[in-house]
């Protein structure tokens, strides 16, 4: 039986410090991982636009944009969100390590490095990062409609699913952070409290009246799980994965890429990692008997003319 061999991890090391350089590269290499090296946050800025890394070792204190702020700006793209990011500084006192992880940081590590002690943290944070992206990816592959908030109304999480009907069934008066209209949020703290009729009665939202809320329970001391659901009656757009032997989800990726999308403008959309974007496009090129997304594009143009 053959095996393939296994895929080696990606180090993103971003650090000023030759010296600082040169240890992890040759620690981490020896550990089996690649590694990219950046300068600075606007090279990492740069990396990260052409690769996504499994990990990011990340020096806090920097010529011009600090790692702090590089943290924030990466940890707004979507494709990085749960990629976790290690800190590496000089500076030990509990005002830096906060902002650190404030920041999106998961760990902090002084200056100077044991590697020992480094490789074991790297092995837990990798870890733990798979374990994420298998539960979000079995939710995604699920299809269902879930997203959790805050008290507040604000919602902190949400599958791509529910993202994406979120966004097209209504507007968000708040720009990027989109918060429950106020009944829903009335008829959530009643559901709180055990004073509606049901559990299972929905919510419904003034804005669009198909779109209905489901309390699911609490999460935690602030989050709150909900269901979101749209009227069955609706309208829905004819779609073409049955007639071509794709998942839905195949089926919207390969929608995307027919309307000229990169893969990573399809992440960005549906909520997914590029990574998995990639492993969705290898599938749909083997179910359509192609080798690339130009072949793919023409056929699901060809055959969203015919549904048309």
């Amino acid at each position: 039986m053959i095996t393939e061999p296994k895929k080696r991890d990606v180090a993103l090391v971003v650090d000023d410090s030759p010296e600082t350089l040169r240890l992890l590269t040759d620690a981490l290499d020896s550990a089996g991982m690649t590694v990219m090296v950046a300068l600075d946050g606007a090279a990492a800025m740069r990396i990260v636009d052409q690769i996504t890394p499994d990990i990011i070792l990340l020096d806090a204190v920097m010529p011009g944009m600090d790692g702090f702020e590089t943290c924030r700006r990466l940890k707004r793209d979507a494709g990085l969100s749960n990629v976790p990011v290690i800190f590496m500084t000089g500076l030990a006192e509990t005002q830096h390590i906060v902002s650190g992880l404030e920041a999106g940081g998961v760990d902090y590590v002084t200056k100077p490095i044991v590697i020992e002690e480094m490789l074991a943290r790297i092995r837990v944070h990798l870890a733990n990062a798979r374990m994420t992206q298998s539960a979000r990816a079995a939710l995604d592959a699920s299809g269902r409609y879930l997203l959790a908030v805050n008290g507040q109304g604000k919602i902190v999480w949400a599958t791509p699913q529910a993202q994406r009907l979120l966004s097209e069934n209504l507007s968000s008066p708040t720009g990027d952070e989109f918060v429950v209209p106020l009944p829903v949020l009335q008829w959530l703290e009643q559901a709180q409290k055990g004073k509606t009729k049901s559990k299972t009665h929905a919510a419904t939202f003034p804005e669009n009246e198909q779109l209905h809320l489901q309390y699911m329970g609490k999460l935690g001391p602030n989050e709150f799980l909900l269901r979101l659901a749209k009227d069955s009656s609706a309208d829905t757009p004819v779609e073409f994965s049955s007639e071509l032997g794709l998942t839905t989800r195949e089926g919207e990726v390969l929608s995307w890429l027919s309307k000229g999308k990169t893969n990573r403008d399809i992440a960005q959309i549906l909520g997914l990692s590029p990574r998995t974007v990639d492993k969705h496009l290898e599938q749909i090129y083997a179910k359509l008997g192609v080798e690339n997304r130009t072949a793919a594009a023409a056929i699901a143009t060809s055959t969203g003319r015919r549904n048309s």
